[in-house]
């Protein structure tokens, strides 16, 4: 019976250790190189992300139409992150969810070419 007791309890004492396990200090800088960044992005708030590298070059954000409620963000910043080689990528896009990035497109432009996509969208 002490075992059901403690697996039921121990959620509750483990919880604040391991999400403060997970959360980034602010100290802690964002890496640049295309992998580490991609692998650790997600941790990091938009307050960090500007804290970092800056107002983006460009942002745009979608709200629910005919309200103020703000659905997304896609921010755009210039020469931050670098390709396995070491080259700089021209335009690092980050696609936002509320505070949240869920998409990171890496381009060899500068994002506005609009004949250029900024998504990957695979043969059909």
């Amino acid at each position: 019976m002490r075992i059901v007791w403690l697996t039921l309890l121990l959620p509750l004492f483990s919880s604040p250790v391991l999400a403060e396990e997970h959360q980034p200090q602010s100290s802690t800088p964002i890496p640049t190189t295309e992998t580490e960044f991609i692998e650790n992005i997600h941790q990091f708030d938009k307050t960090s992300i500007i804290a970092q590298f800056g107002e983006p070059a460009s942002k745009k954000d979608y709200h629910r139409p005919g309200t103020d409620e703000l659905m997304a963000s896609v921010w755009q910043y210039h020469y931050i992150n670098t390709d396995l080689e070491g080259s700089y990528y021209q335009t690092t896009e980050l696609d936002f969810v509320g505070d949240n990035v869920v998409m990171v497109v890496f381009m060899n432009h500068d994002g506005k070419d609009p004949a250029a996509p900024s998504h990957f969208t695979p043969d059909l």
